[in-house]
């Protein structure tokens, strides 16, 4: 099955500094058909203007990883880490037991995140939080993991989660495809950071989402020249 979820069909708010869409109910948006995909809770399509952002607040059992699509994302949390994460760059903050953090945009223009979130599959872990640039040109016509907990995933380099899953990108020319397997218990959604593609034939612009599940492979063909975002997590 595949679930297309249009871009214009998402959930948001715009307050003036951040303009947000939501892929699933998040803050004063709530449709309870749209609550997560397996262990995926959030994903979120953030717009945020030059020198504003996400003043200080606290998470707690959560795996949380920003992909940044402009611009860039400035981190500070009371663990004492700080970082600057650029365009096509990740971070991701393993929230366990607790942390406070903010996010701003110090930039003079405005950038442009996906922030997922992700269950973890143990409560109370030990926060964590870490940053790291992965060259667009490793990803062509495959995906790499940037972000992942699964067996192998730290040792190809990603960064470490708290989950079964992974986050994974992938850049394709117009007419390029790729396969991804998928196995019987998991889930996953695919969103094109930009460009268009079809999935197993369904048509998927930019910024459009698609969960699926119960599909044993899905092969992506590009028709422009796009950058793909794949979380692939447990179904339950």
């Amino acid at each position: 099955m595949i679930d297309i979820r249009p871009f214009a069909s998402l959930g948001g708010a715009d307050h003036g500094w951040l303009k947000a869409r939501h892929h699933f109910s998040f803050a004063n948006y709530h449709d309870p058909a749209r609550m997560s995909w397996g262990r995926l809770r959030v994903w979120n399509d953030d717009e945020i203007a030059p020198g504003t952002g996400f003043d200080a607040h606290p998470h707690r059992d959560m795996e949380i990883i920003t992909f940044v699509r402009e611009g860039a994302i400035t981190h500070r949390d009371n663990l004492g880490n700080e970082g600057r994460t650029g365009v096509g760059d990740v971070q991701i903050m393993s929230a366990g037991t607790g942390v406070v953090h903010a996010e701003y945009n110090l930039e003079p223009t405005v950038t442009k995140i996906f922030q997922i979130w992700i269950q973890p599959d143990q409560r109370g872990a030990k926060p964590n939080w870490g940053a790291k640039e992965f060259p667009k040109q490793a990803r062509e016509a495959a995906f790499e993991v940037l972000a992942g907990g699964r067996p192998g995933d730290a040792e190809s380099g990603a960064l470490p989660l708290n989950v079964n899953g992974a986050v994974m990108a992938a850049t394709l020319k117009a007419g390029q495809s790729l396969t991804q397997t998928l196995a019987a218990d998991r889930a996953a959604y695919l969103v094109p950071a930009r460009g268009r593609v079809a999935v197993n034939g369904v048509e998927l612009g930019a910024r459009d989402g698609a969960g699926i599940v119960d599909e044993p492979s899905i092969t992506i063909t590009a028709t422009e020249d796009s950058e793909l975002v794949l979380v692939e997590v447990a179904k339950a």
